[in-house]
């Protein structure tokens, strides 16, 4: 197959433990959009969190796209666009703190200043503002101060509480939202029918391809959608379990340049 799109998931697929690329990595994906294939970098992160990674692989040399928020916004990296953005409806910040409050896990938002932390800061809520590169700004009115639009929010949490607190939120909330875990510690607060696989056909459709000219790769339980939508899934070798019996086939791991082989052995580039 004559694959003409590359969608990646960054951290455990893209990136390795100390959440960088490799230099054969990236010499890999900037030879192949030097040849006319499109990178997605395909992330749960805000699109801030994306940015430095996009430069680093000159994604707007190329015309390649940040898919954020896990397919709550995609943005053009050459022009710096909005190509597709799916907002949270605007009243579900306060009925969902209040759900939530009296549980021993910490509800996350997004700004131009960091991250917001609207109840008890937690390790998880550290490790997103290490990922992230952004600072953990905490407030004292979680719904007032995310008054303004927002593509997602974050529950974090010990693994135990997200799936009590998810149990929770999701009779509640169905038919308005998408929620679910990108990892046990995760729970991503989503607008209805969002995720990447949802967000990668949009892009697909504006640009003029189809999903059998598309590769996807990923590790966590978020991926599965894209994996599954793709022509070509592809699981790291330390992807989740789920994840490994929807692809079509498994790469090595993210600390052995899984994503490398999948270049190497998928897209034909002629020197």
């Amino acid at each position: 197959m004559d694959y003409q799109i590359l969608a990646l998931d960054l951290d455990g697929t893209l990136t390795n433990s100390q959440k960088q690329i490799t230099p054969p990595t990236r010499e890999a994906l900037i030879r192949i959009q030097e040849a006319g294939i499109k990178v997605v970098l395909a992330s749960g992160r805000p699109t801030t969190g994306v940015l430095p990674l996009a430069r680093e692989l000159q994604l707007q040399r190329f015309g390649s796209y940040i898919l954020s928020f896990n397919g709550g916004r995609i943005t053009d990296c050459r022009s710096g666009q909005t190509v597709y953005n799916r907002l949270l409806p605007k009243d579900v910040a306060k009925p969902l703190f209040e759900l939530i409050k009296d549980a021993p896990v910490d509800i996350v938002g997004y700004s131009s200043r960091g991250i917001l932390s609207g109840l008890q800061t937690n390790e998880y809520t550290k490790l997103e503002s290490t990922i992230n590169g952004l600072p953990v700004i905490h407030v004292d009115n979680f719904p007032a101060s995310v008054e303004q639009e927002n593509n997602k929010f974050l529950i974090t949490g010990n693994p135990d509480d997200i799936a009590m607190v998810k149990k929770r939120l999701i009779p509640y909330f169905h038919g308005l939202l998408n929620i679910y875990c990108s990892d046990p510690f995760f729970l991503e607060i989503m607008p209805q029918n969002i995720d990447k696989a949802h967000s990668l056909c949009k892009l697909l459709s504006s640009i003029g391809l189809t999903t059998e000219q598309m590769v996807c790769c990923g590790d966590g339980c978020n991926d599965i959608t894209m994996l599954e939508t793709a022509g070509l899934g592809v699981a790291m070798a330390n992807a989740q379990t789920a994840v490994k019996e929807a692809a079509d086939y498994i790469t090595l791991s993210n600390h052995e340049d899984g994503v490398l082989h999948v270049i190497e052995n998928f897209f034909i580039v002629s020197e």
